[in-house]
This record gives C-alpha cells, sequence and structure tokens, in this order.
C-alpha cells in the first residue's frame, strides 16, 4: 500500500521529504510532482526498480528514460556537453524541457538507450521536488506518469493513488501539476531536433 505524504507545494516539509527519500532509497517507487506533469521515479542505480518502472509505464528499453537533476553541474556528469549545448541547455533549464544527450560512463549501460548510449536529463523547477532531489543528493530515474495505452499524463495526486497504490512505495501530493508532459529535445545531431513538443516552448531556446 502506497504512503501519501501531503506536501507544501512552495514550503515543502524536510520532514515528510526525508520519509520519501528513505523509501527511493529501499527500493521504492515514487509518483512525484514536477513543473510539468506527476512523473514516476525511482533510485538511479536500482535495476529492479528501474524495470519496475518500465513495466508501470509499458515501456521497453528502448524508451528514454530521464534523469532529473539538481543543476547543471549535476547534468554535465551525467552528459557529455559541448559549449552550444550547453548555452541552450542553459537558456531553458531549469524548466519544463527534456535533453536527450550522449551519456557518460556514470550513467548504468542498462540506463541509456541500448544502440544510441543516449539518456534523457532535465533540471526540474518545481520547489517539491527539488527539496527531495537534494535530500536524496544524486539524481532520480524518471519517466512521465503516462498510463498504458493513453496519451496524457496523470496530474490528480488522488487519482494515481487509486490507480497505482499496490505499484509503488509512496505519492506526493503537492497539488495538481500542469497536465502537460516536458518539451523533448534530441541534442546528439548537428542541430537541435523537438522530438516531442510539450510545455515548454522551443523559442525560449533559440529554436
Amino acid at each position: 500500500m502506497a504512503q501519501f505524504f501531503e506536501i507544501h507545494p512552495e514550503n515543502p516539509q524536510e520532514r515528510l521529504l526525508r520519509q520519501a527519500a528513505s523509501l527511493l532509497k529501499a527500493g521504492g517507487i515514487a509518483a512525484v510532482p514536477t513543473d510539468s506533469s506527476y512523473a514516476l521515479v525511482c533510485h538511479l542505480d536500482d535495476k529492479t526498480a528501474a524495470d519496475q518502472l518500465r513495466r508501470i509505464r509499458g515501456v521497453d528499453d528502448k524508451h528514454h528514460l530521464t534523469l532529473l537533476c539538481r543543476d547543471l553541474k549535476e547534468l554535465a556528469t551525467y552528459a557529455r556537453v559541448d559549449n552550444a549545448q550547453f548555452r541552450l541547455i542553459k537558456a531553458g533549464t531549469p524548466g519544463p524541457f527534456t535533453f536527450i544527450l550522449e551519456a557518460t560512463k556514470e550513467v548504468p549501460r542498462r540506463l541509456s538507450h541500448p544502440k544510441r548510449l543516449t539518456i534523457g536529463l532535465r533540471v526540474p523547477e518545481h520547489p517539491a521536488l527539488q527539496a527531495l532531489l537534494e535530500i536524496h543528493g544524486e539524481p532520480l530515474l524518471a519517466t512521465t506518469l503516462i498510463p498504458p495505452g493513453e496519451s496524457e499524463p496523470l496530474n490528480d495526486p488522488q487519482e494515481i493513488r487509486s490507480n497505482y497504490e499496490k505499484l509503488i512505495a509512496c505519492v506526493i501530493d503537492a497539488g495538481a501539476c500542469p497536465s502537460e508532459p516536458t518539451t523533448v529535445v534530441d541534442l546528439t545531431s548537428d542541430a537541435p531536433e523537438i522530438v516531442r513538443l510539450g510545455r515548454g516552448d522551443p523559442a525560449n531556446l533559440g529554436i
């Protein structure tokens, strides 16, 4: 049965977030609010949790999972970023953009795309999620909480609790999120490519 943490959206309670972080460290999956929609997250180095994350989401190993990072410095630890890429990423960070980049050796190979060795990375702007990342101390592996067979993400924590309480460890309720997923930008080619148009405006990146 999933635990349910009611978190203030602007001034998140550290005590409750520490409990959620403990569940993640123990191999649990959490539903968390972001600045684009709710997401499912787990500990980066837990293969069992990552496999469960994919099963719940209904995706295979060719689907890009995303690393949620605290800041640009942490992002650069897990991806190879040149100067031009860095300037573009900085323009949309923190914010509702996911960037596809070449993964470094810090990313477990099983988490990157099996052929391209790429990974999705982003720095979210949501205060509760930023506080959770700070307490957790490293990136979280994430995927947008879109039910299998659906096209729209969930953003109601009570609905998430009802649908997933037997599959995940906890739900962090910080109120409803925007109902759009992130805009996904692939930076691994000569020119940036919009893979998915979502809440982030590409014009903010100069695209």
